[in-house]
C-alpha cells in the first residue's frame, strides 16, 4: 500500500487531498492541530494514521513526527495560513505569525521528517501564484510564499543528486475555510476538489512546478514578466477589492 504523508490535512486542500487519497486506497498520514477532526478520520478510514501538533513549535513537530509508524514515498507539505495588511500599514506580529505558519512550519515539518527521504520519494511543497506577483492586501502571505517557493526550488537543486523528486505547486484562488474570509473578488477561483486532483496529478506525472487554475496562473506568470511598474498597474485592475 502507497502512503502520503499530509500537513494541514484538517482543512481545505489537506482535507480534500487526505479524503481523495484515502478513497484511493493510499494509507495517509494525516497531520494537523484538529483533534476531533483527525479522530473522525482514523475513525472512518482504516487506511488513516494520524498526528495532532502545531507547526510553528519545532520541538512539538519533531516529537509528533517521530511518533509516524508508516514510511511515506509522497510527502506533502501544505499547511498554511493567510493574514491581509490593511492599507500598507505592516503590522511585525501579523507577518511574525504568517511567516510562522507558512515557513517556519514548514522549515520544522521538513526538518522533523529529513531524514526518512529516500530515494525515489516525492516531496510536494504547496505555495502560492502569489509569490509571483505583488498583489494588493498580500504583503505578508505573498512575502511568506515567496520564501517558501525559493526555499522549495533551492530544494528541487539540492536532493535532486539523492533521487528525492521536489514539486512546488502554486495555486490560485481555492474554495476553502480561508477563502471564505476573504471580502473581494476572487477571479477565477476553484473547488478543493479541483485543487486536489491537480495536485495528485502533477505529483503522480513528477511535474516539477503545479499550476493551477490554468488560465489564471498563466495570466499571472506573464504579468510577471514584464516591469515591475507595468505588472503593479495590471494587478491592480486584475484584482478588485
Amino acid at each position: 500500500m502507497k502512503t502520503v504523508l499530509i500537513t494541514g490535512a484538517t482543512s481545505g486542500i489537506g482535507f480534500q487531498l487526505a479524503l481523495d487519497y484515502l478513497n484511493q486506497g493510499w494509507h495517509v498520514v494525516a497531520c494537523g492541530r484538529n483533534e476531533k477532526l483527525l479522530s473522525s478520520l482514523q475513525s472512518a478510514y482504516p487506511n488513516a494514521e494520524t498526528l495532532q501538533f502545531d507547526i510553528t513549535k519545532a520541538a512539538e513537530t519533531r516529537q509528533a513526527m517521530s511518533q509516524m509508524q508508516s514510511k511515506p514515498s509522497v510527502w506533502i507539505f501544505n499547511a498554511g495560513n493567510c493574514e491581509y495588511i490593511e492599507n500598507g500599514h505592516l503590522d511585525s506580529e501579523l507577518l511574525r505569525r504568517v511567516f510562522d505558519t507558512n515557513f517556519m512550519g514548514l522549515v520544522n515539518s521538513i526538518e522533523s521528517t529529513q531524514d526518512r527521504f529516500e530515494r525515489g520519494d516525492s516531496v510536494v511543497v504547496v505555495g502560492s501564484i502569489s509569490s509571483e506577483v505583488a498583489l494588493p492586501r498580500a504583503e505578508a502571505y505573498g512575502a511568506s510564499k515567496a520564501a517558501v517557493s525559493y526555499l522549495a526550488r533551492t530544494l528541487q537543486v539540492t536532493l535532486k543528486p539523492k533521487g528525492i523528486h521536489v514539486s512546488v505547486v502554486y495555486p490560485g484562488f481555492v474554495e476553502t475555510p480561508l477563502t471564505d474570509k476573504n471580502t473581494f473578488d476572487m477571479p477565477m477561483i476553484v473547488s478543493a476538489e479541483h485543487a486536489s486532483t491537480a495536485i495528485r496529478k502533477g505529483i503522480e506525472k513528477r511535474t516539477p512546478h503545479i499550476y493551477f487554475p490554468s488560465r489564471f496562473t498563466s495570466i499571472l506568470r506573464l504579468i510577471g514578466l514584464l516591469p515591475y511598474r507595468w505588472q503593479n498597474a495590471l494587478t491592480a485592475k486584475l484584482l478588485k477589492g
